[in-house]
This record gives structure tokens, C-alpha cells and sequence, in this order.
């Protein structure tokens, strides 16, 4: 039977398990958890590669896709030949006035020229003609190779392939492990906060996956080449691991970036921050949204901005919905005590 001096101990542990939200372990079973955390991390990660490594042509693919939709904006109103040979794309060359005025085209500011055999008497030789399948779009878009230049060029692309791949199909599962490990050491109400915040945190990082993916990463590819052309230097083959790496960087980048609100209005239930912090750091966040943009873009102004501008814009979401959530507060607190007056 338990003695009188052993209850007040036995109270103060379930006080402290109501107010903590799970039981009090020691730190050698804090370890043990932490090991088998890794473990299950690192296990789910390594199926996950395996399976990216299997479909390794595929996940390239998809990289490539943002590649392969981006397009290039030709100055002027000559005319832009490309020139074709069967269905490989030779090159994309702009027409100067005078070869325009000698070798008639049409009027379409976007020309295919096929190259064909031409049989002149005996003789044979190439020559070209007009190629009415050419579209303004096919003519405009980017024609980078992406090469390796070593030989183990291929096993390392696999691998960031593999790694990035992994990542992206076993961080749920991974975080999922991470959480069970935190969430015992947080209290009930912080509990409470984190799994709405982590629902949101979801959709905003695919948000971000997908906007950087779609709409910024073809302007930020066709901006490179834009800029490389300008400064003299060809811009039609890139290493493949540095294009892999770029990519996943970029997106990456991206979803962290949108997980601002949830990170801030987090913060704000839990009490660490409020609308007057947030409202005079908005200069400073307008500063580190361009930082940020410096960083995970290429190096020139149209990308940063289209990567601060979002950024900022959900920043000023987290500002007003806290200025609401306070404006609620206080109508809820004056009601209470006009109520305890009456």
C-alpha cells in the first residue's frame, strides 16, 4: 500500500502529465527513442531511394519538364528560322534584313526550314523548304542538352536523383516519426496548435512545390540562357547534376518558404509573438524575402522578385490575420467583463 509520503509525489506526476501532454521519461529512454526515430527515418528514406533509383528515367523526366516548357523572347521584328532535320532540332537563328529580303519566307514572324535531299539532274543535295508544322511556341522554346562529362557522370545524377526523389516521398513519413518523438515533451495546447498549423504547412509547401515548378522555374531557366547569351557564352549544353541540383534546390526553397504563415501563426497562438512585433518587422521581412530570393534564384532581378513578391504577400497575411485574431480577443475579453459587471 502506498504510504502518505508517496501520494504527494504521485500528484505532482500526474499534474505534470496533464500539463506536458505525455509521461516523464528518463534520458536514457529519451535516447531510445531518439534511436529508434533514426532508424525508421533512415529506413523509410532508403526505401524510398530504392524506389526513385528503379525509376530514375522517370523522376528525370519530370525534372526536365520546367526545361522543356521554358521559352525565349527573340528583340526585334525580323523574322527567327528554325532549322530542322527530320524531328532533331538543329538550332534557332535570327534572319538579318538583308537575308530576309533574299530568301522570302512568308510573312509569319516564326519560320521552320526542313532540311530535305534535292535531286538536281544526277546530282543530289540538300537543300531546304518552308515547314508549315513550326509554331510560334516550338521556335521559342529553350534547346539545352544536358550532358555528363565523366564517367561516372550517370551513377552520380542517379544518385541526386535518387536522394531528392527520397526525400520528396518519404518526408511525410518521416515527419511523422519526428512527431512522435517531440510531441510527448509539448504541452496540450501545444499540441493542439501544431496539428492545424501541420495541416496547413502541408498545403502551403505543396503550394510553393507547385508555383516554383510551373510558373517560376521556366522563367528562371529561360533568364539564364538569356543571360548567358548576353554576356557571349553559349548556353546549349549544361552539366546534368547541376541541373538536378538547381531544380530540387529551387523547389525546395520554394515549399520551405511558403511555410512562413503557419510558422508565424504558430508562434503567435503559442504567445512568442504578437501584431505589434509583427507589424514593425515587415521592413526587415521585405529585406529578407529579397535575401532569400538572391539566394535560391538565379542572379538577376526577375526571378528574385518573383520569388519575394509571394513571400511577402503571405507575410502580410500572418500580419493581418494575427491583427484579427487580437481585434477577436479583445471584443471577447470586453463582452466577459461588461458580463462580470452586470
Amino acid at each position: 500500500m502506498p504510504t502518505e509520503t508517496e501520494e504527494p509525489r504521485t500528484d505532482d506526476v500526474e499534474m505534470e502529465v496533464e500539463e506536458e501532454g505525455g509521461p516523464v521519461k528518463s534520458f536514457l529512454e529519451h535516447l531510445e527513442d531518439l534511436r529508434w526515430m533514426l532508424i525508421k527515418s533512415g529506413s523509410a528514406l532508403g526505401v524510398a531511394m530504392l524506389v526513385c533509383l528503379i525509376a530514375g528515367d522517370s523522376v528525370v523526366q519530370m525534372l526536365k519538364r520546367p526545361l522543356l516548357h521554358a521559352k525565349i523572347k527573340y528583340p526585334g521584328t525580323n523574322q527567327v528560322a528554325t532549322i530542322l532535320w527530320g524531328t532533331n532540332r538543329l538550332g534557332v537563328f535570327p534572319i538579318t534584313p538583308e537575308q530576309q529580303a533574299n530568301f522570302p519566307f512568308g510573312t509569319n514572324r516564326f519560320v521552320a526550314l526542313q532540311i530535305v535531299p534535292i535531286t538536281i539532274g544526277t546530282n543530289q543535295i540538300l537543300g531546304v523548304k518552308l515547314d508549315d508544322s513550326a509554331t510560334a511556341e516550338r521556335a521559342q522554346q529553350l534547346h539545352v542538352d544536358l550532358i555528363n562529362l565523366t564517367p561516372a557522370g550517370g551513377f552520380l545524377v542517379a544518385l541526386q536523383v535518387a536522394f531528392y526523389g527520397g526525400m520528396v516521398i518519404a518526408g511525410p513519413i518521416i515527419f511523422f516519426f519526428v512527431l512522435q518523438f517531440i510531441f510527448p515533451a509539448l504541452k496540450i495546447t501545444e499540441k493542439k496548435y501544431l496539428t492545424r498549423g501541420l495541416f496547413f504547412g502541408i498545403l502551403l509547401f505543396a503550394l510553393g512545390v507547385s508555383f516554383c515548378y510551373f510558373l517560376l522555374m521556366p522563367v528562371a531557366l529561360s533568364a539564364s540562357v538569356l543571360y548567358s547569351n548576353w554576356l557571349g557564352f553559349s548556353a546549349s549544353q549544361w552539366r546534368a547534376e547541376e541541373y538536378i541540383s538547381f531544380v530540387c534546390k529551387f523547389m525546395l526553397g520554394m515549399g520551405l518558404g511558403f511555410q512562413l504563415p503557419v510558422v508565424i501563426l504558430v508562434l503567435v497562438k503559442i504567445g512568442l509573438l504578437n501584431y505589434r512585433i509583427l507589424s514593425k518587422a515587415r521592413r526587415y521581412m521585405i529585406v529578407i524575402n529579397l535575401v532569400l530570393g538572391a539566394l535560391l534564384t538565379t542572379p538577376e532581378v526577375i526571378t528574385q522578385v518573383m520569388m519575394a513578391v509571394p513571400l511577402q504577400m503571405l507575410y502580410e497575411a500572418s500580419v493581418w490575420i494575427t491583427w484579427w485574431w487580437e481585434r477577436k480577443e479583445r471584443k471577447r475579453q470586453a463582452a466577459a467583463d461588461a458580463a462580470e459587471r452586470a
